[in-house]
């Protein structure tokens, strides 16, 4: 009977463990719906420093600030945020071989068929350019080019100061009565009936009790990992690396509307330009290389003056085998952890904070709930790590053991699939409720060297007056667009310049 009273216990009381981007989005969007039936505290030390490294996004976290009404020139100015239009991925496929990740839609697509078939058709008959001429958001990050067009035309992300993100959200949520509490956490008393949690003990001696718990620790997992015993499952038989080195640089030019990720023979190095500064790193595999040749290999390849000595981050890639435990939710990275190679870090924060505002126990946590979250969480996960080992397992590189054992091992069978069906039909279908879509795998997969055998037969119904006029028409079109865009840097200093 313990039991049921405990579980059925109305949710009132939310404790949020740790700050930083997670914390702090947890805050933001729990207060600004709910703030009014909830207590919402947050713990945070001073003394404890934040990753802080996450600083590119996907199109998803624009729809996030729409939903909590945040201003995006007022967010964007505060976080000395640029624009994204997509990641350029320079020496992942060969050596000196480069393309585009793009956020936009490429051509139009038929019912039958998508438009990579009547391109296809059209390369086979000397009829079409690149596949990315026909993507929008692509061209003008290739001429570094950006304006909000009618009708959300152009799909974008940010780059942003991690940093000051969270003291941006923090501001947000202490408007609609979050409070924050500053202390280190030093204990977890769990209930000896029911497993759930009872209460944090910070070094203070202050005990801060709840009835939902939101670990937002970081790779320290206190909550999850730590107090609820929750296991976490090792991916890095597929991603190979485990350390990052991060480094801050001035600005040594105009900020490009794309995150560069530069390939290395043990990982690769990112580039991402904010208003102020440029922030860089390196994400390697110590199987492969020693730290201090890596951090070696980074200074040798930034621009602009360093800001700061490079920082060195261990992780191991993976994911808790649930992510919703009892009375205990994780998110970011004491929930799991994937590289950012395509900047999914924020974008699964703000997926677990809507899962859990579209599940929430107001009236007590019922295991059904519980069971279809971790389900979904883990789900979605499972398809963003395939598209991130994609970028390895498909690879022309013969120059280090990195990329030869990453082209020969064994992957999800999921993704094997996929990679077989596109490279036999051009076909792509996407999974329900999958981040990536359709576009997105195809740009990586013809990007990484994957040429479709065949297409479908719908393309082979236009003559080459009509194929070539429809392809055309498509960059033609782009093309007059393109060029009518300011250019990036003239765009940020009108719209959302930060204060000097």
């Amino acid at each position: 009977m313990e039991q049921s009273k405990q579980t059925t216990r109305p949710v009132r009381r939310v404790v949020i463990a740790g700050g930083g981007t997670a914390g702090w989005m947890a805050a933001a969007c729990l207060s600004k719906v709910l703030g009014k039936r909830l207590d919402i505290k947050l713990i945070e030390s001073d003394e404890i420093g934040t990753v802080g490294v996450g600083e590119a996004t996907i199109p998803t976290l624009v729809h996030f600030h729409k939903l909590l009404e945040i201003s995006e020139q007022e967010f964007m100015a505060a976080t000395q945020a640029t624009f994204k239009l997509g990641i350029s991925f320079e020496n992942w496929r060969n050596v000196k071989e480069d393309y585009i990740h793009s956020f936009g839609l490429t051509g139009t697509d038929h019912w039958t068929a998508g438009f990579q078939h009547f391109w296809h058709k059209g390369r086979e008959r000397g009829l079409a350019g690149e596949y990315g001429d026909y993507c929008l958001e692509l061209r003008a990050s290739q001429q570094n080019r950006f304006a909000h067009l009618p009708h959300d035309g152009m799909n974008y992300a940010y780059h942003l100061d991690a940093s000051a993100y969270a003291r941006f959200l923090r501001s947000f949520s202490e408007r609609y009565g979050v409070q924050r509490i500053e202390g280190k956490i030093v204990d977890v008393t769990t209930s000896a009936l029911t497993g759930h949690i009872r209460s944090l003990t910070l070094d203070s001696g202050l005990d801060v009790e709840g009835d939902l718990f939101i670990d937002c620790t970081g790779f320290r997992a206190l909550l999850i990992g730590q107090a609820m015993k929750v296991e976490y499952e090792d991916w890095s038989h597929w991603l190979f690396n485990d350390s990052a080195a991060a480094l801050q640089t001035t600005s040594a030019g105009d900020a490009v509307p794309y995150t560069r990720a530069i390939a290395h023979g043990f990982g690769w190095q990112w580039r991402i330009p904010l208003q102020s500064r440029v922030g860089n790193g390196i994400v390697f595999s110590s199987r492969y290389v020693e730290q201090e040749q890596a951090i070696q290999a980074l200074l040798d390849n930034v621009e602009g003056e360093p800001l700061m000595k490079p920082r060195v981050l261990r992780f191991q890639p993976g994911q808790r085998k649930q992510v919703w435990k009892g009375n205990c939710v994780a998110l970011g990275l004491a929930s799991g952890f994937l590289e950012p190679i395509e900047s999914t870090s924020i974008h699964l924060i703000q997926r677990g904070i809507i899962r859990l505002m579209q599940m929430f126990p107001s009236e007590g946590i019922a295991q059904a709930d519980v069971d279809e979250y971790n389900k979904q969480a883990w789900t979605e996960i499972e398809h963003i790590r395939d598209f991130i080992i994609l970028h390895y397992h498909v690879n022309n590189r013969t120059d280090s053991p990195y990329w030869k054992d990453a082209r020969n091992m064994e992957v999800p069978a999921g993704l094997r699939h996929r990679i077989a069906l596109f490279r036999q039909s051009g076909r792509v279908f996407r999974i329900s409720n999958e981040l990536f879509a359709e576009n997105s795998w195809i740009q990586v997969l013809l990007g990484q060297g994957v040429t479709p055998l065949q297409h479908h037969q719908a393309a082979d119904l236009m003559g080459d007056e009509e194929l070539a006029h429809f392809l055309g028409g498509i960059k033609s079109a782009i093309d007059k667009t393109v060029s009518g865009l300011p250019t990036h840097q003239q765009y940020i200093e009108r719209y959302c310049a930060a204060p000097k």
